[in-house]
């Protein structure tokens, strides 16, 4: 097995890395029984060796054996589709891999000429008409630009299109051009030819096509070129536009420049902004500054609210005058005095929002900085910010979904009678969610077993998080309470502790995405806890203070000389403590002087990393040791065994430990932490002196799912509170309109990331939809799921199941109302008539007897006994009535009789079957 292309190839065709571990497993348990895979394919065939993986339902009910050599624990139908499926994807894997040599091979023979032949086409054509003429669609992602940088063109179309050009060659459609690479090899192929692909549709009105247009007008200006474009436009009169560049001529005429770029003639548009379609504003729109003739800003009229003011136009301006010029020119660094960049937007006495927005996390994210270094008093006119930018040149290390590729947020309530699947189809939609469309598609036709164990492990993950909604359940619950914890002046102290809400939602913020890359600052490096002297909350904290202005770490218990090389024994250091220790019982290895002393004298080594802790639940400091153990007296002979340390953060508040650990600490002076635990993304920010709010995690990328099963069975505004507002997609962290509110008891400030989707579900049966809270509902998309009879159809041979389930719905619907029919769930586990008997008689008939409160005639009209509600039989197919006299002293009050209402003992299902 090619085990490493095939990790590779399963991670591009969207695979999680759990569910590639689960692949690679099955195939290594099926070369265990059967040697190589790829010799055995080679040697027996594809269909051969999938066939040794089948097993239908038929085989399942006449109990056949396995068919294959790998012995199977469990059920065997499951577990030999999932074998099937691992088998069928190498296969696809082999093929795919031939494939994409052979491709490979072609785009080797293209040169720029066959690229161009192709744009032209697609010039001729219109690009929709060029990519139905050769079955492609639409592409999301590159395109490759012309050698004006005018023109865009989908890059695997036209790199398909243009292998027609080769001797004896013809176009590849997108069916054969498949499974990712396709893609992937197109823009090799058109990088190598020295064409520019651009990630996402290009804008016509980029920094860099304006400035193309520019030179373009300069060149025309000095020898007539582009004559044809811009003679049309004449001599211009009162709107320029300042090129982002050092030229001689630093302004430009907007209107024919806005004409260069959208291909239309003066009398087709207006040069000035007065609309959001005319030169000027289209131009003001793109982050350029409007000038006269004399190169003076031009005041934005108050009436002419469609042009962009405030914070996003300094964004834009500070982006393309200054960040992105630096970047072009090669420059480590670049700064901005904020005066200069006020007064070239003709800004008048807004200094404070300049430095604002300069300094704000919005800004960061658009051009990819790391947060700047801040001269002068701020804010001030002369507040001055520099900016690092070989770490992000280009914005080549922005997370995805800074560049807008996070997949949109979903809250979606499922809803419908009892039995529908609504349940089942919430583990379906994580999976879509998490994994993928393709991947759950996958799944789903391996059979629910696949898919429950893809979702089994995605809780596994903390990616999923189920919970059930119940009439006492609260806020505290949900988001964050209140909890007794041991500490404080009465021996226990009220802190506050995460909901379920709020914890899935850190975990969203801090996750990365499969194959993210760390800067390896902690690779090689152990980390651990440790107290600096104990936590006084209203205290001097001595010890502490002492290490943070000194740059050492102390550590107490018993002060005894351990700097002999035979201390690096821990037998040693357990007999230095009997001898000279201060303790009046015992020692032991595991002694708090025996053990807190080996590790720090003999664990630790330089390099490592330790974090201080403020109690159990909080950190306050991290540092990085930087010297040998050492022991030196201090004052009152305490706390002398000490190591140099570089601090890198500190906050004498201290922050919550939740932030980079799954627990709280553990109530010891010094330990080891294990790295899988902590999230090292979020330390790494923390001590790079980088934006760390845990609201914004700039690298968050993996998708999570909340499932609230019984949505509407809690009361939604007394456990929502204020998140109703920052459910909304568009309140979400890091969108358009993001809020953040702060939390009530930890009084942290808190929003909703944009990776956390939040699923519900509702039996409509139970309460009705209109009830629910219009808050939620507004918020919210909802989805109905319905009865399906059909799908039972061939679960009992001989009996028409489908139409029991639709006649008691008709009837139900009739009787009551379409919310309480019943769903097709109750009977999909049934393989016999005496399976459907047991779930006619202890579940539909109990569900029944409630929906109709007791009146069993119109139980009886529900499963078709109805002459026995209109008391013309006394037996009907699945229920029989006896008569009930009135007890003796009634009869003369002219009491009537009454009805007893049975379940037969055997169920009628004659009009059911199918001969």
């Amino acid at each position: 097995m090619k085990e490493t292309e095939f990790r590779d190839w399963l991670a591009k065709n969207g695979q999680g890395q759990k569910t590639i571990g689960s692949r690679i497993s099955r195939l290594e348990r099926i070369e265990r029984a059967l040697g190589d895979i790829d010799a055995c394919f080679d040697r027996e065939g594809y269909d051969a060796i999938l066939a040794q993986f089948k097993y239908s339902t038929e085989d399942e009910r006449a109990k056949r054996p396995n068919p294959s050599p790998v012995e199977i624990n469990g059920d065997l139908r499951t577990g030999l589709a999932s074998l099937h499926q691992a088998v069928r994807l190498y296969r696809d894997f082999r093929e795919n891999q031939r494939a994409r040599a052979a491709h490979g091979e072609l785009l080797t023979q293209l040169t720029r000429d066959h690229i161009l032949a192709a744009m032209r086409e697609c010039d001729d054509m219109g690009v929709e008409r060029f990519l139905t003429t050769y079955q492609y669609s639409k592409p999301k992602k590159y395109w490759v630009l012309s050698e004006d940088a005018r023109s865009q063109y989908p890059a695997k179309a036209i790199v398909g299109a243009a292998l027609q050009y080769l001797p004896n060659g013809r176009a590849l459609t997108a069916s054969e051009f498949f499974n990712g690479y396709g893609e992937a090899q197109s823009v090799t192929c058109l990088r190598d030819l020295g064409l520019e692909v651009a990630e996402g549709m290009p804008d016509s009105f980029s920094r860099k096509s304006i400035e193309a247009a520019m030179d373009a007008y300069a060149v025309y200006r000095a020898d007539g070129t582009h004559a044809d474009v811009f003679a049309a436009f004449g001599e211009a009169k009162d709107y320029w536009v300042r090129s982002t560049r050092e030229r001689e001529t630093r302004i430009f005429p907007s209107k024919p420049i806005v004409g260069y770029l959208v291909g239309k003639a003066p009398s087709t548009f207006n040069g000035g902004w007065s609309q959001s379609s005319d030169a000027a504003a289209r131009l003001h729109q793109a982050g350029y500054v409007i000038v006269g003739a004399d190169d003076v800003p031009l005041p934005l009229p108050d009436q002419y609210t469609h042009l962009e003011r405030g914070a996003g136009r300094i964004r834009k301006c500070a982006l393309n005058y200054y960040i992105e010029p630096a970047r072009e020119q090669g420059a480590g660094e670049v700064s901005i005095a904020v005066r200069d960049l006020h007064n070239a937007l003709g800004l008048i006495n807004d200094f404070p929002n300049v430095c604002q927005t300069l300094g704000g996390i919005k800004f960061l994210k658009l051009a990819g900085l790391d947060a700047p270094t801040i001269s002068g008093p701020n804010p001030s006119s002369t507040t001055n910010f520099t900016y690092h930018l070989h770490a992000n040149a280009k914005g080549a290390n922005m997370p995805d979904h800074a560049q807008g590729a996070l997949r949109p947020t979903t809250n979606l309530i499922l809803y419908g009678p009892p039995g529908t699947g609504k349940t089942y189809r919430t583990a379906r939609e994580a999976v879509r969610l998490c994994e993928g469309d393709a991947e759950a598609k996958r799944l789903e036709q391996q059979g629910r077993g696949a898919l429950m164990e893809a979702y089994r492990a995605l809780c596994e993950l903390g990616r999923v998080e189920f919970t059930t909604f119940h009439q006492s359940m609260s806020y505290e619950e949900f988001v964050e309470g209140l909890r007794p914890e041991t500490g404080g002046d009465a021996g226990f102290q009220l802190a506050p502790e995460d909901g379920i809400f709020k914890r899935i939602a850190k975990r969203a913020m801090q996750s990365r995405a499969d194959g993210a890359q760390s800067s390896g600052f902690f690779d090689g490096r152990k980390i651990f806890q440790m107290s600096l002297g104990a936590y006084e909350p209203r205290g001097e904290n001595e010890v502490f203070e002492q290490c943070m202005r000194d740059g050492i770490a102390l550590l107490g218990f018993e002060d005894i000389d351990y700097t002999d090389a035979k201390f690096s024994s821990r037998d040693e250091i357990l007999r230095a403590c009997e001898e000279q220790g201060t303790k009046s019982e015992s020692y032991s290895m595991q002694s708090g002087a025996v053990q807190m002393l080996d590790i720090f004298r003999n664990e630790v080594s330089v390099g490592d990393i330790l974090i201080v802790s403020m109690g159990n639940p909080k950190y306050r400091a991290i540092g990085e040791v930087t010297g040998e153990y050492e022991f030196v007296p201090r004052d009152r002979n305490s706390y002398c065994q000490r190591r140099a340390v570089k601090w890198l953060w500190v906050d004498r508040e201290g922050r919550p430990v939740r932030e980079i650990h799954d627990t709280n600490f553990m109530q010891k002076s010094l330990y080891s932490l294990q790295p899988s635990r902590l999230n090292l993304s979020f330390l790494e920010r923390l001590i790079n002196g980088k934006e760390v709010d845990p609201m914004i995690g700039l690298e968050t990328t993996q998708d999570h799912v909340l499932i609230i099963d019984e949505i509407n069975r809690a009361n939604i505004s007394k456990v929502f509170g204020e998140l109703i507002t920052l459910l909304e997609p568009d309140k979400r962290l890091g969108a358009e309109n993001e809020i953040c509110l702060t939390l009530p008891y930890s009084k942290e400030t808190f929003g909703v990331p944009r990776n956390l989707h939040v699923i519900g579900t509702m039996n409509t049966a139970d309460r009705s939809i209109a009830l629910l809270d219009t808050a939620l509902r507004r918020r919210f998309a909802f989805k109905e799921l319905m009865p399906e009879p059909e799908v039972l159809r061939g679960k009992v041979e001989s009996f028409d199941l489908p139409k029991l389930l639709a006649d008691m719905n008709d009837r139900i619907e009739y009787l009551f109302d379409r919310e309480h029919q019943i769903g097709h769930a109750y009977f999909t586990s049934c393989r016999t008539a005496k399976d459907v008997e047991a779930v006619i008689r202890d579940k539909i008939i109990p569900l029944l007897a409630e929906y109709f409160y007791e009146d069993w005639s119109k139980i009886a009209l529900v499963l078709g006994d109805g002459a026995l509600a209109r008391g013309e039989r006394k037996e009907g197919r699945f229920l029989r009535v006896e008569t009930i006299k009135p007890p003796v002293g009634l009869e003369s009050d002219g009491a009537d009789d009454r009805l007893r209402w049975c379940v037969r003992d055997r169920l009628d299902f004659s009009d059911y079957r199918q001969s």
